[in-house]
């Protein structure tokens, strides 16, 4: 055995019988002082499982001219395949959701930019609808057109919506939603690449 390990084992052989000595009569030790340490931990909320998402086919799509009259140029197209999907384990109760698109002005080089107000759409449910957990928006015609829905897609307009009639929690699912684009302006528009950016947002709120 090395001189190192015979002063540890002496030392801790000393100490253990002071403290016998301690426990059995009277205290041999005074104690001078103390301190304390403080323990922290932060233990974060584990995340929810699942979620209520939103996902597009596409990030983009092309209007052609289809339609057109002496006094109305008409473009039209469609919007990709838009999906929600609500695989959350703990649904919020007395919610819903729906889907808004709302689009910027069509812009291009060298002319005037054309206003979200030519813009309109049709959405069309393309999921199971049967059990009315789901329904479309109404169509938006276009400032050119006629009647109380032509105003186009200047504001967020109704794509789909899980209305949740029955209150309760929303069912767990896939729906999804395109729609038929229609752009329309006056016979003199200015030719050129115009283009614009449709913006789509889930949202969810309380009944």
């Amino acid at each position: 055995m090395n001189k190192r390990g015979i002063i540890a084992r002496t030392t801790a052989g000393a100490l253990g019988g002071l403290l016998l000595i301690g426990g059995a009569g009277a205290a041999i030790a005074d104690e001078l002082d103390n301190d304390s340490v403080e323990v922290s931990v932060n233990i974060e909320a584990l995340p929810p499982v699942g979620a209520l998402t939103l996902s597009v086919a596409s990030n983009s799509t092309t209007l052609t001219e289809s339609g057109s009259t002496a006094d109305i140029r008409q473009f039209t197209g469609e919007l990709p395949t838009v999906t929600v999907t609500d695989d959350r384990e703990d649904v919020p109760a007395d919610t819903f959701w729906y889907v808004t698109g709302q689009s910027s002005e069509f812009s291009a080089d060298g002319v005037a930019s054309l206003g979200p107000e030519h813009l309109g759409w049709t959405p069309i449910l393309t999921s199971d609808d049967s059990d009315g957990q789901v329904a479309e928006g109404a169509p938006v015609d276009t400032i050119l057109d006629q009647g109380p829905d032509a105003v186009g897609l200047v504001g967020e307009e109704l794509l789909a919506i899980a209305p949740n009639l029955a209150g309760g929690e929303l069912p767990n699912g896939e729906w999804s939603a395109k729609a038929n684009l229609f752009l329309k302006t006056p016979a003199e528009v200015a030719p050129g690449a115009y283009k614009a950016t449709i913006t789509l947002t889930l949202w969810e709120d309380a009944i």
